[in-house]
């Protein structure tokens, strides 16, 4: 082991996994994907492909149970890794579940975070196969595993934009961004002064947002029935403007993308408003929304044109001409990545 010491913070998550993976070469014939996209893509058979990813949640570092529920926190954890298998283009169909936890927790807690798992299966029509549970001495740890499948011609990869596609997202951006610092203030203010109770009135949208994603898989059944393929797709876990970059690196191209286009409920933006935010650097990189990120050929623009469930962003460029993104007044800003970084 090298005697020099590199913070994780200095890297960051992808820089150290970049790091960690590097020398890995795949050995099998079916490892048609490793590291490096949503999931891994594994060969079953002449058309279709088993599609594998896997999230991990920790406590007091991705939740706080002061206000999360357990059973929200167990149909998140489910959510989270089927978006992940949406952003291939495929369907999830199997997890497995892996909890670490400690002994502050009554086996009644551990069934209401499973009633909330169950619902999530039931939501997203995917069976619970297996797991482990082991005893942790920090604190609740989830481990999820998520295991679909897609027709090897309909995987969609980060890799594949091409300059002059279409940037596309669906839904709505910013809110579960928002719906955190709702509920960091009100946790400030309990515990200030626990005879104070939470007021949460008018963020019902927003508060949903961060404590119970969907998994946009409607997205990918439009797509279907329009008849749609993406060139590149990922979900937005780390911030809009993360997630597009993660597109240009893979794919090695450029973007422009368009402050006025950027889709923000009304909500989010009278919360940012109230936390004195801009609402649009909170949908740039606020991040946990998972919605969907993906790049189209531009002859399938009218396709999409009027969805009320996508919005064209801006679209991808040569490389050459840089990732910028351009505000209300026309200029051109480079696009920075600012959001959730799991080191710093």
């Amino acid at each position: 082991m090298s005697q020099n010491r590199t913070e994780l913070g200095d890297l960051g998550e992808f820089r150290l996994i970049d790091k960690l993976t590097s020398e890995f070469r795949l050995q099998n014939s079916s490892s048609e994907l490793g590291v490096g996209d949503d999931a891994a893509v594994i060969g079953v058979s002449e058309h279709t492909v088993q599609l594998i990813s896997t999230d991990m949640l920790v406590e007091g570092v991705h939740f706080n149970l002061m206000y999360v529920p357990l059973k929200h926190l167990g149909y998140k954890a489910v959510a989270v890794n089927v978006s992940d298998i949406c952003a291939m283009n495929g369907k999830a169909e199997q997890i497995t579940v892996s909890i670490a936890v400690s002994n502050r927790f009554p086996v009644e807690a551990l069934e209401e975070l499973y009633s909330g798992i169950q619902a999530a299966c039931q939501a997203y029509g995917v069976d619970l196969v297996g797991g482990d549970t082991t005893s942790s001495v920090s604190g609740l740890i989830i481990s999820i595993t998520a295991i679909g499948s897609a027709r090897k011609s309909e995987v969609v990869y980060r890799s594949r934009a091409k300059e002059m596609d279409l940037l596309v997202v669906s839904g709505d951006l910013g809110g579960a961004y928002m719906g955190l610092q709702v509920l960091e203030r009100e946790k400030e203010v309990f515990t200030a002064n626990p005879d104070i109770q939470p007021d949460l009135e008018g963020h019902d949208y927003i508060v949903q947002r961060q404590l119970k994603p969907e998994a946009r898989i409607d997205i990918i059944r439009f797509l279907k029935e329009l008849e749609v393929l993406p060139t590149s797709m990922i979900d937005i876990s780390d911030g809009l403007a993360s997630e597009i970059l993660h597109l240009c690196k893979a794919s090695n191209t450029g973007c422009f993308v368009y402050d006025e286009k950027i889709p923000i409920d009304a909500t989010t933006s009278m919360a940012a408003i109230d936390f004195n935010l801009d609402p649009v650097t909170c949908a740039l990189n606020g991040g946990e929304d998972y919605e969907l990120l993906f790049t189209i050929d531009q002859s399938d623009f009218e396709k999409i044109k009027g969805n009320p469930h996508m919005t064209v962003i801006g679209h991808m460029t040569h490389p050459s001409d840089g990732k910028y993104f351009i505000d209300k007044n026309g200029s051109a800003i480079p696009l920075r990545a600012q959001g959730w970084d799991h080191f710093d």
